[in-house]
């Protein structure tokens, strides 16, 4: 089993910039790939970014890509999200999920591990 905890969120005005981190306990975090997923209140999930167990290939939605920043530290087993020039679309529950399996999958469906989750509200 894998245990996932995020934290980070919080309430921040447009253009700012947030960190959510996400540990991980439980089975080998170091060979798992990791990734962000969002969801915003009425919305599907939607996939963020995802980073490779090496942490040399990563993937970003287009909605983010150039502004946030997947990241990881596999001594301290955790993942991070710097999310930089934020905006009001951006406002979203934000979700770390793991698999054990390779790819950088974009499927919620392909990841059996998830956090609880942190809220992150832009204001405008």
């Amino acid at each position: 089993q894998v245990q996932l905890v995020e934290s980070g969120g919080g309430l921040v005005q447009a253009g700012g910039s947030l960190r959510l981190s996400c540990t991980a306990s439980g089975r080998s975090f170091n060979s798992n790939v990791m990734a962000w997923f969002r969801q915003a209140p009425g919305k599907e999930r939607e996939f963020v970014a995802a980073i490779s167990g090496s942490g040399r290939s990563s993937s970003y939605s287009d909605s983010v890509k150039g502004r946030f920043t997947i990241s990881r530290d596999n001594v301290q087993n955790t993942v991070y999200l710097q999310m930089n020039n934020l905006k009001p679309e951006d406002t979203a529950v934000y979700s770390c999920a793991t698999k054990l399996t390779l790819g950088l999958t974009r499927l919620p469906s392909e990841y059996p591990y998830w956090g609880q989750g942190t809220q992150v509200t832009v204001s405008s």
